[in-house]
């Protein structure tokens, strides 16, 4: 039995806890451009994320992208933004509280806290949030459905770097990724028959996933793979073709290739082609984003209309339905065994 005092020290008689810590990508502290720019510094700093050697890439950095990206980021966040600040940080609180209800209901009693990968709260203000609250045990659940070296590699990398300044280090586990999970393929064959049902069957549905460099995937990250496992486990619940069901990568960043097919290029081939109905699905994003409100539901439904096509409809991420917390909480629970 013990209780933290301060950063190091510790007293007997006040019982340990087990601590939850959920995790996500990150958001600027506001829409603006000087909040974007300390964002994006951060985010295109880390090596996970931009594997240019250091020196080379700090030049492109320093002097090109954060004097001209950072207004045009600041005008996307704007479209997106809500009274409440930016929809990943809200829904990621709001699956946090929902969670922990319902392992509550279950007499799980567990420490929470959300922690961002680049911005704020950080996850070492989530760590020490849950350190502060007595945790010698945590687990910490990257909220991406897809093993990457670039987000859930580097949030472990994260996650240890602030361990590596505690004296009293906890045990840890580690969720790198549910991208098969049953209750993750059911939730995500549930929200597009909900859509399906008020919006009508479409001609051709797209699963784009946010895309990474190809050279990442010769190099072994098995991403691409866990996304192609997650399209085709969602065709065989729900009995669609290849053909009727595509996978798609977008957000592509630079001049070098990234994963294909890209999802704009396929939007608008699909378009060309007389596909008059095109729906799109991002199974690997667990809560809306600048990436799925500006980009997909945004940009690629005027990509869609402009070269010809008919009726276009964004299906909405997991965020905080039902059946998602029902997954992360059996992610959590699976994790607690021998702990409890």
């Amino acid at each position: 039995m013990a209780t933290f005092i301060g950063n190091s020290e510790f007293k007997h008689g006040t019982k340990l806890r087990i601590g939850v810590l959920l995790s996500n990508l990150g958001t600027p502290d506001k829409p603006q451009r000087k909040e974007l720019r300390v964002y994006l510094k951060e985010f295109l700093s880390d090596p996970r994320v931009i594997e240019t050697p250091k020196l080379i890439w700090q030049v492109i950095l320093n002097g090109i992208i954060l004097n001209t990206r950072p207004q045009k980021s600041a005008k996307n966040y704007q479209k997106v933004w809500t009274d409440e600040g930016s929809p990943l940080l809200v829904i990621l609180n709001k699956q946090k509280k929902l969670t922990q209800d319902l392992l509550g209901k279950e007499n799980l009693e567990l420490e929470f806290a959300v922690g961002m990968r680049y911005g704020n709260p950080s996850i070492e203000k989530g760590l020490e949030e849950l350190r502060e609250k007595n945790c010698n045990k945590i687990i910490v659940l990257p909220m991406y459905p897809h093993y990457c070296a670039a987000t859930t590699g580097s949030t472990f990398d994260a996650v240890t770097s602030t361990m590596q300044k505690w004296r009293w280090v906890p045990s840890l586990r580690f969720i790198s990724t549910y991208h098969d999970h049953p209750y993750y393929i059911k939730a995500l064959a549930n929200s597009i028959q909900k859509h399906w049902d008020k919006h009508g069957k479409p001609d051709k549905i797209l699963f784009s996933y946010h895309g990474i460099p190809k050279k990442y995937f010769t190099k072994g990250d098995p991403y691409h793979c866990l996304c192609s496992k997650t399209t085709r486990l969602v065709r065989e619940q729900m009995g669609l073709s290849e053909e009727f069901a595509m996978t798609t990568f977008q957000s592509r960043f630079g001049p070098e290739e990234w994963l294909q097919p890209y999802t704009d290029k396929t939007v608008e081939k699909l378009a060309k082609d007389k596909v008059e109905h095109l729906q799109i699905v991002a199974p690997g994003f667990s809560a809306d984003c600048l990436e799925t409100i500006e980009e997909l539901d945004g940009e690629n439904r005027e990509i869609f209309e402009e070269h010809g096509g008919k009726k276009f409809s964004y299906i909405p991420c997991l965020n905080d339905q039902s059946d998602h917390i029902s997954l992360i909480g059996a992610l959590i629970k699976n994790e607690l065994q021998g702990w409890l």
